[in-house]
């Protein structure tokens, strides 16, 4: 995120569309990040100033040590103004080191507060913000956004502060030297600043294409080193096609890096002439000042206006940039602010409900649900579901069913109707209570890298362990633990890859156990497993279902048979409900969804 630097000063195309409008009320949200350490940055801004003063001294000393020591051979006025100078130079820069210590401290705590305050605000969003963005952007607001602040505060604010101090005292001490060759200087200045611009503009052309180069090539490494992509290259056998497209994509960024490594050497030996055109002009006026007009000038003074010009070129350049790093720091600003203003969906009523104990009693009234508005997906459901009893929801793919079990913890909230859990609806009821008193077993087990212990723990941190043994033991999961040769501290691996799917599903299970939810959802939770897995999960949820409040979804229609009631939606509606052997025989949906998986040669036989 550095600022500084040839090409820095170009904005791209990109840039340019989507720079933001400086508004003061963003100068203000910026600022206010900076108000907590009012008293640090005002350290800073006396260091900058003390800094930059005292940087300049040596340079008018130098023509002290010409003009008295050299030129009147006066020894002891020379060890003087040399070690003076040394001092001088040394406390500049301590008291540098100090800035930059402040400036560090100021820029590392600003982002932590940042991250943390995003990190709490996106912890609060819906699932909809989760599945509406990508996941790369989401990360990239937090690390490398937030990051780019510390970039800004250490160095664009910083640059702003020192580069207009130096400036501003070095032509102070000029003009005070002699107003013409201080003038003749500050001419001189700006036409330094055209090669540097104009190389500079070639190395960051070249310095783009590079980078999109080196973007391409993350690109190849993250598809094709990875686990699946691997596995996906080797299968079809593509390792040939990868390698050759991974050369092709390297040659072309080599090319460009030596290009631009080219470019740089060519900018220096431009900027290095040119920098020695100011002092060159300087000496033939002064000299010219001194020999054919006879002007009060020295040789000392002379040398100390050449070296005070020397040290205008960086400031002036740099400051001739920061309307390209100022646009860049708003920029980055306004990218981490439109995160902080996205409205929280979910969020707990100002007078929420926390009852002192969750039975489990569940029931939709005309429940209508829409992720976007071009779509219903649920329409008018209604159905009511006691305390200690189950209910089994089916249907075909898409029919809403996974969506509909997603209001009861208010992963979404309901379009219209309403949602009640015990009699309240679950908008007038705290999260946390609501929350813990569902557990849900998905059919997508997500599991923390880390061991089996941390990962059941993780729906109980204050559980005990004859808990977490017990819920496995339900979850027919205890027996394989133990055969493992770490036991409950075995690693799972990277989302669990080192465990079955089955595996997986089970721990899950006793996770969900250890939690100890008022009402049970297994959404599809035998769906992707073989048969041998599905007994032993079904023969872990079996005992569940009869013991709390249960709702499963599932697409076999053997894993649903010991509940209750059975509902069946089509198109988001309810379209039938009852027992197993009731709907069999009503020859509706589910009875063609039962043929479809017991009697295919039935099914044929009526296609026929």
């Amino acid at each position: 995120m550095s600022m500084r630097g040839p090409g820095r000063g170009f904005l791209t195309e990109a840039e340019k569309a989507n720079a933001p409008k400086i508004t003061k009320e963003l100068l203000a949200r910026v600022f206010s990040y900076l108000k907590p350490y009012w008293k640090q940055m005002t350290l800073v801004l006396c260091a900058i100033v003390i800094s930059s003063i005292l940087h300049l001294y040596p340079s008018i000393l130098t023509g002290k040590i010409i003009d008295v020591g050299l030129g009147q051979k006066n020894l002891d006025a020379l060890v003087f103004y040399i070690m003076l100078s040394l001092a001088l130079t040394l406390g500049a820069n301590m008291i540098g080191v100090l800035e930059s210590y402040l400036n560090t401290w100021i820029a590392q705590h600003i982002t932590y507060d940042m991250r943390n305050q995003m990190y709490k605000h996106l912890s609060k969003m819906s699932v909809r913000f989760f599945t509406e963005n990508q996941q790369g952007d989401i990360v990239t607001r937090m690390t490398s956004d937030i990051g780019g602040v510390q970039q800004v505060i250490t160095s664009t604010f910083s640059s702003i502060l020192s580069n207009s101090i130096t400036l501003i005292t070095a032509l102070v001490a000029m003009y005070r030297k002699n107003w013409i060759l201080a003038t003749v200087g500050i001419i001189i200045v700006p036409l330094f600043t055209i090669p540097s611009r104009k190389a500079g503009k070639t190395r960051w052309t070249l310095t783009q294409k590079s980078q999109e180069y080196n973007d391409k090539i993350n690109s190849i490494l993250n598809e094709t080193m990875s686990v699946s992509g691997q596995l996906l290259v080797k299968l079809f056998g593509m390792e040939w096609f990868e390698q050759r497209e991974y050369e092709r994509v390297n040659k072309k960024m080599i090319d460009l890096n030596i290009k631009e490594s080219m470019a740089g050497r060519w900018f220096r030996v431009v900027i290095s002439t040119f920098s020695s055109i100011g002092p060159m002009l300087i000496y033939f006026i002064g000299g010219l000042l001194m020999i054919r007009y006879g002007a009060d000038l020295t040789v000392g003074d002379v040398t100390v206006l050449v070296s005070l010009l020397s040290r205008m070129y960086g400031p002036v350049n740099s400051l001739l940039n920061i309307h390209t790093e100022w646009i860049r720091s708003m920029a980055l600003f306004t990218r981490i602010f439109n995160y902080f203003d996205m409205p929280i969906e979910i969020e707990n009523a100002p007078d929420a409900l926390t009852p002192e104990k969750a039975i489990g009693n569940i029931e939709f009234k005309n429940v209508f649900f829409q992720y976007n508005p071009e779509r219903m997906i649920l329409k008018d459901v209604s159905f009511k579901l006691d305390a200690g009893h189950s209910i089994a929801i089916v249907g075909p793919s898409g029919s809403g069913k996974s969506t509909l079990i997603n209001l009861i913890p208010r992963l979404y909230d309901v379009t219209d109707g309403s949602v009640l859990f015990d009699g309240i609806d679950v908008r007038k009821l705290d999260l946390s209570f609501l929350r813990n008193a569902i557990g849900v077993v998905s059919q997508d087990t997500y599991l923390f890298s880390g061991t089996i212990r941390e990962n059941l723990m993780y729906a109980s941190p204050f559980g005990t362990k004859d808990q977490m043994i017990e819920a496995c033991k339900k979850a027919n999961i205890h027996d394989f633990i133990m055969r493992q040769e770490h036991g409950y501290d075995t690693q799972v691996g990277n989302r669990g890859l080192k465990l079955s799917g089955g595996e997986k599903q089970r721990i899950s299970i006793a996770r969900v156990l250890l939690k100890n939810p008022s009402v049970m959802i297994f959404d599809e939770a035998t769906a992707s497993l073989d048969s041998i897995s599905e007994k032993a999960i079904q023969d872990a949820i079996d005992p569940l279902i009869t013991s709390r409040t249960s709702i499963l979804i599932a697409h076999r229609l053997s894993t649903i048979l010991a509940a209750d009631e059975i509902l069946v939606v089509k198109d988001g509606r309810i379209v039938e409900r009852g027992k197993h052997e009731d709907l069999v025989k009503q020859g509706g949906v589910y009875t063609e969804l039962y043929n479809t998986q017991f009697n295919p040669d039935l099914k044929k036989e009526e296609k026929e």
